[in-house]
């Protein structure tokens, strides 16, 4: 019943990616609280993070652009498509700006925004990975944060040596993975 949940949650997740215009934020609340690692506060203080810099994008941008912002743990990935390397940029300091923000990867690409099918089949990777995730029981699932973005994986969470390489090792034999990017924290 959880695998069938997971992936529920996956592709309605994937899904809703293509219904915001403008800013998709990334999802946080499939994580069960008495499983993620992350402290209350840092859970909570994650998707103030997402919501903020959502609203900050939007109210400074009024272009297309496709654009994810992903917090955990107050680390930060904003991924996505923008039109040139200013808004890039922009979009960047916005979100570094942002109060309790640790750390921001800006992934950002600058070329013409995603179709949906790339976007539908990102959704479909990403289900993929949560599946094999909780197949596999080197690690626990609910400890790794996976967003996708143009077939490249991003690998986020709170993880031992040892689960990250599981993880990663499960994530680079996935259909479809064209590239995968770490950035996990590690206990160990």
């Amino acid at each position: 019943m959880r695998v069938v949940s997971l992936l529920l949650l996956a592709l309605l997740t994937g899904s809703l990616q293509g219904c915001f215009p403008v800013v998709a934020v990334g999802v946080g609340a499939g994580v069960m609280m008495t499983q993620d690692r992350r402290s209350k506060d840092a859970l909570i203080e994650d998707q103030r993070i997402e919501t903020r810099a959502i609203e900050h994008i939007e109210k400074q941008f009024n272009s297309v652009m496709y654009v994810n912002v992903t917090s955990y743990n107050r680390n930060v990935l904003i991924s996505g498509e923008v039109l040139d390397e200013s808004t890039k940029t922009e979009v960047g300091n916005i979100v570094s700006d942002l109060q309790n923000v640790r750390d921001v990867s800006n992934d950002l690409v600058v070329s013409n925004v995603s179709s949906l099918a790339s976007r539908s089949n990102d959704s479909l990777i990403t289900s993929n990975l949560k599946l094999r995730f909780v197949n596999d029981k080197r690690f626990n699932a609910d400890h790794i944060k996976v967003v996708t973005e143009n077939a490249t994986v991003y690998l986020m969470g709170i993880v031992k040596h040892a689960e990250a390489a599981a993880a990663t090792d499960v994530t680079r034999t996935a259909k479809g993975v064209q590239r995968v990017i770490i950035m996990f924290e590690y206990l160990d």
